[in-house]
């Protein structure tokens, strides 16, 4: 596919739609945050950066390069970690930050209508304040933004009893590539009138229309949590661990994997003392919630004897919410911990959860086979495993040519145990060599052909999925 590039009179047409400071290019300093997200080291210089107010300026916009064949990459927050944000046709970045407003929040109805650009905790927040309850809190959720949530069905700790994105979403305001403005479906709670075009939206990564506004749904906020740290001396026992917990009739808000290089590089990244005894090899964070105390406190009884089945050290109950949060804290930075010491390619991967020991166990041989280190940690309750391979001291040939080819057995080894190539990062740019492993030409095909119809000219994210 051939795009044009953004022409004098274009750029006009633009001005006529956005006052100047909305407009940015490669002389304004901010311009360079622009050209990456959070993707290892990766840079894509866009033609020009536009920062529209409002549905009706994205139509604009969208009407003029669908008419100019001009490659639109949308942008939320930049912090996907597959490349999604990435103009690798360069073209027009269209940034959603300033759509960035909680419309409403309808506590008789148990929803809440927002812009795409507002920040996922800041929308927790606003709501937990109604005493509501919007769950899906992934690891970025103090920046990430809602409509970049959408995108790629974004998950998170508590998606294990609470599910993820696309199970709170109801309805979608979305500018298609041709400019026009649709909603996807309707503001309630059971909707079986024609395709379910809200769903379609979720997770097709900015490739089939620019989200404006969105309608959640929402649950009410449980009154009380326990958090739990246990330590294991196999790590592969904690992998086992978790179906043990599920299969003894406990649902965690969440059940988390960090392994032993894990926590102490989050731990040290934050300047939190956290002593590792030497022989603990990984640990699971477990949170319980719930309205009745006395209830959780039973429930936390039964996790340690589910846990105590297996080589465990001393577990850590968080007697406040100080340390509660503390513990948190280190889980949710471990990427950024990771990502300020080298550079490193974040694989999302994901088995049924009684398969983690298997994919643990063989992650472990394929970095071994092809010389390369692996920190992994993850959402261990839905057998969705984050394994960061690490560059280090690794050379660019070694990085560029042999890391791909231990994660492409990685990938075929969890498409083995029945799990997928991707849990909530997506596909975007770095992971569309791996999309065979997963999915058959039927599958890919089929999801061209919708493509093709929602963007015929193929300008909505170019170079993403397929």
């Amino acid at each position: 596919m051939t795009y044009n590039a953004v022409s004098p009179n274009v750029l006009a047409q633009f001005k006529s739609i956005l006052e100047e400071q909305y407009i940015i290019n490669a002389e304004k300093e901010e311009f360079q945050q622009y050209c990456q997200d959070q993707t290892e080291d990766l840079v894509f210089y866009p033609e020009i950066v536009l920062k529209p107010g409002s549905a009706d300026e994205i139509s604009q916009i969208m009407k003029i390069c669908n008419e100019h064949q001009i490659a639109v990459t949308p942008r939320g927050a930049g912090t996907g970690l597959s490349g999604g944000a990435l103009p690798v046709h360069q073209g027009v970045i269209i940034s959603t930050e300033r759509l960035n407003k909680i419309i409403e929040i309808d506590e008789r109805n148990f929803q809440s209508t927002v812009e795409p650009g507002v920040i996922n905790q800041v929308f927790q927040e606003a709501v937990k304040e109604r005493g509501l309850f919007y769950p899906p809190d992934p690891a970025s959720k103090g920046s990430c933004f809602l409509g970049g949530n959408l995108s790629l069905s974004a998950g998170g700790p508590k998606a294990v009893k609470y599910g993820v994105t696309k199970d709170y979403v109801l309805n979608i305001q979305v500018v298609l590539p041709s400019g026009e403005i649709i909603w996807t479906g309707a503001n309630v709670l059971k909707n079986a009138t024609g395709y379910n075009l809200t769903q379609l939206m979720i997770g097709s990564e900015g490739t089939l229309g620019i989200i404006t506004k969105i309608v959640f749904r929402l649950i009410p906020f449980p009154a009380h949590t326990i958090v739990l740290l246990v330590p294991f001396r196999k790590e592969e026992e904690a992998c086992a661990a978790v179906s043990k917990i599920m299969m003894a009739g406990i649902v965690p808000s969440g059940l988390e994997f960090m392994e032993r290089e894990a926590i102490l590089w989050s731990a040290n990244y934050l300047k939190i003392s956290m002593v590792v005894p030497d022989d603990i090899q990984a640990h699971l964070l477990i949170e319980l919630d719930g309205n009745n105390l006395e209830r959780l406190y039973q429930e936390a009884e039964h996790v340690y004897e589910v846990v105590g089945q297996f080589n465990i050290g001393e577990v850590l109950l968080a007697d406040s919410e100080a340390q509660k949060n503390e513990l948190w804290k280190i889980r949710r930075n471990i990427g950024n911990a990771l990502r300020a010491s080298t550079v490193c390619k974040d694989e999302d991967t994901v088995v049924p959860r009684a398969e983690l020991p298997a994919l643990l166990k063989g992650v472990k041989e394929i970095g071994n086979r092809y010389n390369f280190k692996t920190v992994c940690l993850g959402h261990a309750g839905d057998g969705n495993l984050h394994v960061n391979v690490i560059k280090g001291d690794m050379s660019d040939f070694d990085w560029q040519n042999t890391v791909p080819k231990g994660i492409h057995e990685i990938f075929e080894l969890c498409v083995k145990l029945g799990g997928t190539i991707s849990g909530e990062h997506g596909i975007g740019f770095v992971q569309r060599p791996f999309i065979g492993i997963a999915l058959s030409d039927i599958h890919i095909n089929l999801m061209r052909g919708i493509k093709q119809v929602f963007d015929p000219k193929g300008i909505l994210n170019p170079g993403k999925i397929f």
